[in-house]
């Protein structure tokens, strides 16, 4: 709903999200912006630059802040 594509998480705990940008970049506005830790794309290789990889091993209270924080922050 906030105008990202994103993949995975049907089988697996992670998400990916394409972000239009640097995954750095985004990940340190995350970081910065709503204390939410994800991991840059980039370092998993060229073919990971330009997504962020979220990971959903946490409670379910805290996965749902989580996705809260970000939504205020986008």
């Amino acid at each position: 709903s906030l105008g990202y594509e994103a993949f995975g998480g049907v089988d697996s705990p992670y998400v990916w999200v394409a972000v239009k940008g640097p995954s750095w970049v985004f990940f340190d506005r995350l970081l910065k912006e709503a204390n939410v830790v994800t991991t840059p794309g980039a370092g998993f290789g060229a073919a990971g630059e330009g997504f962020i990889r979220i990971s959903a091993f946490n409670s379910r209270e805290n996965v749902l802040e989580a996705i809260d924080r970000i939504s205020r922050v986008l």
